[in-house]
């Protein structure tokens, strides 16, 4: 015969016994089969700059091992040599291992996730738009069977690189139909630092004071920097307040010639700076989205990332755009409370029309290329 109380107590102590086990043996399980990346296009700047800042712990968690692959074609097996000697002699804590592959046949074996890299250098004097469009197709069109057949269930994929990162992410999903769509992501990260970082500037204030910069669209083409939700912190002005005293950044700039001419321009210095960037910044980017992935973003604020439309802020359904999101508890979640204005939804709409040509163009020409509907 026992008191309600001491019942209570031997059942929360069982409890918190049960827990630390099952905590134990994932950790157990961890150690015996760490985490498996794989990076394709792995002889970019991007990769090289992208290594330390995932086996260092930040991204994953400071308990979790993993393991990189490095996927490239034999013609850069050399390079790849090279940078897994580097990562090797780095003794990592955290990188169990580090591997080369320029077989295709191997790519993806039992992927946690998936980093595709793969860029195409335009050249429109030499080719034709439709002629690049065909190249990132053909590649997709390898990729996302592989991904299905030898990718865990589970696998994230995330599209980066200079060039058509939407339509990469559109296109394995298109032709990996059984990959989850809310696991592929196009990351837009590098426009937001980059524009955050020019606001910074401007405004003689430090780059973490600027939050919730918007970026639309297709994130490597036409995309749009939306400021009308962008807020400012710390700046040094006449009226201060606590720490998390903000103010309307567009009510800050007084310039507003600057923001069209010099910030929003084709040949603004935003635009320019980020096609400058050789790997440390979309490196950064990749690594920051997936540690909002697997731990959530800061609370309240937005994040721009390209995901599949299913019809938010009026963008048609079917293919990535980049939208304001929020990270938490292993996923993300579109903002679809926050408003905007008619300008930006008539933005919204010619963004959108370009995405759905490139998505028509690269099915157009695998169509062309396999009438039949073969490999």
């Amino acid at each position: 015969m026992m008191l309600s109380k001491e019942m209570l107590d031997i059942a929360e102590e069982n409890l918190q016994a049960h827990l630390e086990i099952v905590k134990e043996d994932e950790k157990i399980k961890s150690l015996i089969k760490p985490m498996q990346i794989w990076i394709t296009s792995a002889s970019t700047p991007i990769c090289y700059q992208l290594i330390p800042l995932l086996a260092n712990g930040e991204v994953f968690g400071m308990t979790t091992e993993i393991s990189i692959h490095l996927l490239d074609t034999g013609q850069f097996k050399e390079v790849l040599c090279s940078i897994v000697m580097e990562a090797e002699d780095m003794a990592f804590p955290l990188l169990r291992s580090i591997l080369e592959h320029t077989e295709i046949d191997e790519a993806f074996i039992e992927a946690d996730v998936i980093i595709v890299l793969d860029d195409v250098l335009l050249n429109l004097e030499v080719q034709s738009l439709e002629n690049y469009i065909r190249e990132v197709s053909e590649i997709c069109q390898v990729y996302a069977p592989l991904i299905e057949k030898n990718a865990k269930s589970e696998v994230r994929v995330i599209s980066s690189g200079k060039t058509f990162a939407n339509l990469k992410a559109t296109l394995i999903m298109t032709y990996g139909p059984s990959i989850k769509p809310e696991n592929i992501i196009a990351v837009a990260t590098s426009w937001e630092s980059a524009a955050k970082a020019t606001l910074a500037r401007k405004l003689n204030v430090s780059t973490a004071g600027v939050k919730d910069v918007i970026v639309w669209g297709n994130i490597t083409g036409s995309n749009y920097i939306d400021l009308l939700h962008a807020k400012l912190y710390g700046y040094d002005g006449a009226i201060w307040g606590p720490a998390n005293f903000q103010r309307p950044l567009l009510n800050m700039i007084y310039d507003r010639e600057w923001i069209h001419s010099e910030f929003l321009s084709a040949q603004g210095s935003l635009r320019s700076r980020v096609g400058r960037c050789t790997g440390m910044l979309p490196a950064h980017a990749v690594a920051t989205a997936l540690q909002y992935w697997y731990h959530g973003s800061p609370p309240g604020e937005i994040v721009s990332v390209g995901v599949l439309s299913e019809g938010q802020f009026c963008v048609p359904e079917g293919i990535i755009f980049s939208m304001p999101v929020s990270f938490q508890n292993g996923s993300w979640e579109v903002i679809k409370e926050l408003e905007i204005d008619g300008t930006t939804q008539e933005v919204l709409g010619r963004l959108a029309h370009e995405l759905i040509q490139e998505k028509l163009v690269a099915l157009k020409e695998i169509k062309e290329i396999h009438p039949y509907g073969e490999g």
